[in-house]
This record gives C-alpha cells, sequence and structure tokens, in this order.
C-alpha cells in the first residue's frame, strides 16, 4: 500500500462514519488501516538497517582526529588501502581535526551504528581528552564499540638548533639559566602532558604554545618561534636529517632503529613518563557483533602485512593489534592512566 494511500484512510474512515457505516464494519477497516501502517513503518526502519550478513555495500569512511600528513593520518592511509581490497569497498580517509580529537570523535559516537563510520582513533580524544576536561559531547565507554588495538607511536623530545643543549641534562640546565624564555610547543594532548610531566619533575619554567596538529606546529617550530616539542618521528625525522631540527630523548623504552645514537629518558638519568601514546579502530555504539568481528579480523591481519610492517617501521609506529574485548579492557585501563598523570604533571581539567 503506497503512503499516499495511507495518509487517505482517516479521512475516508470519518467520511465513512458519517454516512453511519455499521461500527463492526469501521472497526474492521480501523484495524486494516493501523496494521498497514505499521507494515509500512517496520518495512522503512528495516530498509535503514545494513544487514551484517551483506556489510559493506558502499565506501567505508575512516575518521582521522588530525590533519593530514600526521603520523594518525599516516597509519590510518597505511591501513586504509589493503582494507578496501579485503572488504571490496573504498575506504575513504576523512580528516576532522580539532579540539585534541573530540570533534572527530564526537562525530563518530553520533554516527549510524552501520559500520560505514569507524574512528582511527588514538589516546589523545580517548584517554587525555576525558582526563582533561570537564564535560564532553561523548562517553567513551558508552559511545563507542571497541574494534582493535593498532598500536603505538614514537615520541620523541625535539629542540630547535639555537637551543644550546643536546641532551636532556643540557636541556634541563639550560632551562634553569633561562628560565621563561623557552617556548615550547604542542600539537596533541600527548604532547601537553608529557611536557608537563617533564616540567614538573625537573622544574622547569616554559611558555606553552598550543597548535591543532604537529603538521601545523612544524612552521614555527622551524622558524625557531617555538623551541621545544614532543613530537613523532613521522613529522620531524626529515629535519632532524637536514640538521634543522635535533633529537634530545625518546621516550619509548629502548632506543628507536629510526633514531639509534637518540637515548631513553632512563639513560638520560630520569624515570620514564607514564603516558602511552596509543591507537585504535572504533566503531560508533551498537556497532553489531558481526561487523566488529569481521572487521577486526580484517585489520588484525593486516597489521601482520609485511609491507605494512615495513611502512609503519619508517613511521616509527609499533603495530599491533588486539580482540575487541582486549581493547575495550586497554581503553578503560588507560583512562585511568592518563587521570593519573595529568594529576601528576599538575594540570586541571577545564
Amino acid at each position: 500500500m503506497h503512503q499516499q494511500q495511507l495518509y487517505r484512510l482517516p479521512r475516508e474512515l470519518g467520511g465513512l462514519q458519517r454516512h453511519k457505516l455499521p461500527q463492526a464494519r469501521y472497526l474492521q477497516m480501523a484495524k486494516f488501516f493501523l496494521l498497514a501502517l505499521l507494515v509500512a513503518t517496520l518495512q522503512t526502519a528495516t530498509a535503514q538497517v545494513e544487514n551484517p550478513d551483506t556489510y559493506p555495500k558502499r565506501p567505508i569512511h575512516l575518521v582521522v582526529p588530525f590533519p593530514a600528513g600526521g603520523a594518525a593520518d599516516i597509519v590510518a592511509r597505511v591501513i586504509a588501502k589493503p582494507l578496501a581490497q579485503a572488504m571490496g569497498q573504498p575506504v575513504v580517509v576523512d580528516n576532522k581535526p580539532g579540539a585534541d580529537g573530540a570533534i572527530a570523535a564526537e562525530a563518530v559516537a553520533k554516527s549510524a551504528p552501520d559500520g560505514y563510520t569507524l574512528f582511527m582513533a588514538t589516546y589523545g580524544a580517548m584517554s587525555a581528552v576525558p582526563a582533561m576536561r570537564k564535560q564532553l559531547p561523548y562517553d567513551v565507554a558508552r559511545d563507542f564499540t571497541p574494534v582493535t588495538s593498532t598500536g603505538k607511536f614514537s615520541f620523541f623530545l625535539f629542540a630547535h638548533p639555537s637551543v644550546q643543549a643536546n641532551t636532556l641534562a643540557e636541556l634541563i640546565s639550560y632551562v634553569h639559566r633561562h628560565p621563561g624564555e623557552l617556548n615550547y610547543g604542542t600539537g596533541n594532548t600527548g604532547a601537553i602532558v608529557a611536557t608537563a610531566e617533564l616540567a614538573t619533575a625537573a622544574n622547569l619554567a616554559m611558555n606553552h604554545i598550543p597548535y591543532k596538529g604537529e603538521v601545523p606546529a612544524m612552521n614555527d617550530f622551524l622558524a625557531g618561534r617555538v623551541q621545544l616539542m614532543f613530537a613523532t618521528p613521522a613529522n620531524a625525522l626529515p629535519w632532524v636529517k637536514e640538521g634543522k631540527l635535533k633529537a634530545l630523548v625518546t621516550l619509548q623504552d629502548q632506543r628507536s632503529a629510526l633514531l639509534p645514537t637518540v637515548p631513553t629518558m632512563a639513560e638520560s638519568g630520569m624515570k620514564n613518563l607514564s603516558i602511552v601514546t596509543w591507537s585504535g579502530i572504533f566503531g560508533p555504539a551498537k556497532l553489531p557483533a558481526t561487523i566488529t568481528q569481521r572487521l577486526n579480523l580484517e585489520i588484525n591481519a593486516i597489521l601482520k602485512q609485511p609491507e605494512v610492517s615495513a611502512e609503519f617501521t619508517k613511521q616509527g609506529f609499533e603495530a599491533h593489534g588486539s580482540t575487541p574485548t582486549e581493547f575495550d579492557a586497554y581503553v578503560k585501563e588507560q583512562l585511568g592512566v592518563w587521570n593519573r598523570a595529568i594529576h601528576l604533571a599538575g594540570l586541571e581539567p577545564q
């Protein structure tokens, strides 16, 4: 029965009643109308729900919370190409930077749970921002479906050549001699917390210049308008090789193959920072289990591909997958870790 016909039925029934149609006949027709309306509504609702057995039937959007060219964006694009081949549909990387990842997270949380909108999340939106903000438009535990971990980013402390320090100890001494003169940039919440932890531990007085990502910060960093920054090698490594930046220390537990001469925090005489710069993929809440498992299986297989591993190594990214259950537990654990780290760093939730 067409929608136009359904809308005409009430007027027809009213007309029949005015013509004194027997009450039994009138009630029978009213029931027929209500049943037809219910069937039409159910058909419409069913048409809007993706059948997990036929997923996917159109392009999948992988939302990245940072600008193109950043570490998270590069990791997403490395995964997107083989994922598109495995799923038989294009995987479109959709950059939604801003608010330390909260804009992208909110967009995914409010999307339909049909598997066509996924979140290439980092510790920022899912660990640090919830610890640093009193109010958020999403809830990490309630509004997302964990799909899989993807790995950890390398994090280094880089300095501009104008800074008269080539080691962490020399940097601390330099800042003590020049309190309040050094500007440090941050392109994500990881950098904010890492610098705050270091500043608290070593009693450093510096000026904070925030940016909407590492890529936008890099121009000012290279120009010397900011002189210090925690960042991933994806954006800074080429400039280190050209001598336009220098790496002082890595936050990894071991030295990185990308910069093997750069020591760890422990080798530099300081305890390592407490934070972990992780990443993973989520869907919105109530993502069907069959779709979650399909994505988990395909992405974990991709993370083990030799060509993918080789590309990640170039970026200083340590890939490792997980089951959805393992990833869910890890995300909840990291919420506590980042809450403690922010407290120890002396940062107040805003």
